[in-house]
């Protein structure tokens, strides 16, 4: 079995313009059922250069696409040339190898336009005997949900132990298909040669906001204590950064972080497996969330950063801070999901990581819920139908001084404007009103 299954990340270098609606409403662009599941698959081989060095090329991919005008041609080039890049985000220091544990992690690529594309892989070594050098099979998607096509990839690597051939028909099935909606199943005919037809059952959850995400991940790595300093740091929209070695871990935890802010998104850089040749990201004096490999500490610390937070993911320590993470959440509030969380982590061996993501959840999305949960009560709306959201009398009905004081500061934030910008256009109740 592979590291870490459902590993999910994105990996993006453009601020992500997608505010939400109301909770459990997502934009359309991730989670419209009935529509394609994937747009590609593509095999992202290592291919020897004159220099001795490895460099990641794609090797195939299905489907080819024919008569693409100039701007969907251009696109699509773009496209193809940063896939290997986030196949192979280690850098090109690769060996043939006898033996390879497979393991799955998710990138994703933002379209000018803002549209999201996410990239499922699976990297595996082919079979066979003697060395070899592993591969990476590749899902391009616009849908958002990582359970589904980490399933989706187990039925990819299964098949290509057999050969590539039975790969094809699979995934010409699966593209006949349609997406199914939430709590919904969608059943793939499938033959194998020698094995005869099989039926392939994919079901999505029916809570559709955390069906690309793991929690377990983050509790399994660190205490409770340190994912409220994460926490804190990401409200206020800082500068992160994570370490560990395993892409599977990086694209795990990454995702498990930016899902922690639900209703609100995390709208800046946010690249969960950082490329090699992309490490000075970190020097961006803007917002980011990154995900760097252990391998390359050293040069990460040697590089003229602004204030950041570096968490080990391995070790589950933070690296560096910038030492106010403690104050920064009211104390009841910051005390109540403490108590949450780590209820949670005493039961970890009772409960299903569906029921872990569910209380987890549920515990930050009350956290907003209190201290937010009021704002649809102060936008005022024109007679021309839009609305002006009142922001000084949205912070003074709260009547604790430090929920006050953190309030100011999260009203500042990107998330909190994209989010009551998209309130204002929309003229239904609001959820959460409380």
């Amino acid at each position: 079995a592979s590291e870490g299954k459902d590993g999910a990340s994105a990996a993006e270098n453009t601020p992500q313009r997608v505010p939400q609606g109301k909770p459990g409403e997502r934009s359309s662009v991730f989670y419209s059922a009935g529509q394609f599941f994937f747009e590609y698959l593509v095999v992202v081989s290592l291919k020897k250069m004159p220099d001795g060095h490895y460099e990641p090329k794609i090797t195939y991919q299905f489907p080819k696409r024919e008569n693409l005008l100039k701007g969907q041609k251009e696109e699509e080039e773009r496209l193809l040339q940063a896939i290997p890049l986030f196949c192979f985000p280690d850098g090109n220091n690769w060996a043939p190898i006898t033996e390879f544990t497979s393991e799955t992690f998710s990138f994703v690529l933002t379209n000018v336009d803002g549209s999201r594309k996410i990239g499922y892989c699976r990297r595996l070594l082919p079979s066979g005997r003697g060395v070899r050098l592993p591969e990476v099979f590749c899902i391009i998607s616009c849908l958002g949900c990582f359970g589904l096509f980490s399933k989706i990839l187990d039925e990819v690597e299964k098949r290509r132990q057999i050969s590539m051939a039975v790969i094809y028909p699979f995934m010409q099935g699966l593209r006949e298909s349609p997406f199914p909606a939430p709590g919904k199943t969608v059943t793939i005919k499938s033959f194998i040669p020698e094995s005869g037809t099989e039926l392939i059952e994919l079901t999505r959850p029916v809570d559709a906001h955390l069906e690309h995400v793991e929690f377990q991940a983050l509790l399994q790595r660190l205490s409770p204590h340190l994912i409220l300093h994460i926490f804190a740091s990401a409200v206020l929209e800082r500068r992160l950064i994570f370490l560990a070695e395993e892409l599977s871990v990086l694209s795990q935890c990454i995702h498990a972080v930016a899902a922690l802010l639900y209703p609100f998104t995390w709208a800046h850089t946010y690249i969960p497996v950082v490329p090699e040749c992309l490490l000075d990201t970190v020097c961006c004096p803007t917002p980011f969330m990154v995900g760097i490999q252990m391998r390359h500490l050293e040069r990460v610390l040697e590089q003229p950063m602004e204030e950041a937070l570096i968490v080990d993911l391995c070790e589950g320590k933070i690296i560096r801070a910038v030492g106010d993470e403690e104050e920064i959440l009211p104390g009841k509030l910051q005390n109540e999901m403490l108590v949450s969380l780590n209820r949670h982590n005493n039961n970890n061996n009772v409960h299903t990581s569906e029921q872990v993501n569910a209380l987890v959840s549920e515990a930050f999305v009350h956290f907003f819920v209190r201290l937010v949960g009021h704002y649809a009560s102060y936008i005022k709306w024109g007679r021309s139908g839009s609305g002006s959201f009142q922001e000084r009398a949205f912070c003074k009905a709260i009547t604790s001084k430090s929920c006050r004081r953190f309030l100011k500061k999260f009203v500042k934030t990107n998330m909190f404007s994209l989010f009551i910008e998209e309130a204002e256009k929309s003229r239904i109740p609001q959820e959460g009103n409380g």
